[in-house]
């Protein structure tokens, strides 16, 4: 199958938050025409700490899922809470049994990579072959690699590149792969 066609894409060659901000914009154009399940990262808003994550924001109603447990300021530790991501990957999950068109996520990072967090999510939308587009921090590309090969096609932080992609999903193009279960038992 050809990388164009291939419905999971991955957004890689720039920081999350502006990852996150390109999200936003293609959220905003793409959702007067399209059912968007998913959530998109947040930051924290506290001064001088050193973990960047902050809350996960529904796309579909906007509740916020906190995903940072704050450990004061000047902590040079970052504790990541997993009950926020759990409680958001139910959210995700619960929208995408209602009906989407796609799925945004925001990042496979490093509890997803534990196989946590998000994954739950993840799988509800390639199960339901649902278009996915995420981002996946570098740190955890090799287990992302591992989770979702050969399903997924990368593509640059641009606008152009990812509307690209998603009009040649709403053409239809892709087929139906595998299943994405199979495929990910596979090596994750």
């Amino acid at each position: 199958m050809s990388e164009a066609a291939k419905i999971v894409a991955v957004v890689r060659g720039a920081p999350s938050a502006v990852v996150q901000d390109l999200f936003r914009e293609l959220i905003d154009r793409w959702s007067p025409s399209t059912r968007i399940a998913g959530v998109v990262e947040e930051g924290h808003g506290l001064a001088d700490r050193a973990c960047s994550a902050g809350r996960l924001r529904s796309i579909r109603n906007g509740s916020l899922h906190p995903i940072f447990q704050d450990l004061g300021p000047g902590s040079e530790a970052c504790h990541l809470d997993g009950a926020g991501a759990v409680s958001a990957s139910e959210t995700i999950q619960r929208d995408i049994a209602a009906g989407c068109d796609l799925v945004i996520l925001s990042k496979f990072g490093k509890l997803e990579a534990a196989r946590a967090g998000l994954v739950p999510a993840f799988i509800a939308a390639m199960e339901a072959k649902a278009p996915l587009l995420t981002t996946v921090s570098p740190a955890f590309y090799t287990a992302w690699a591992q989770f979702a090969s050969p399903l997924f096609v990368s593509l640059s932080a641009e606008i152009a590149s990812i509307e690209t992609w998603w009009s040649d999903v709403r053409r239809g193009q892709p087929a139906r792969r595998e299943s994405a279960v199979s495929a990910m038992s596979r090596g994750f």
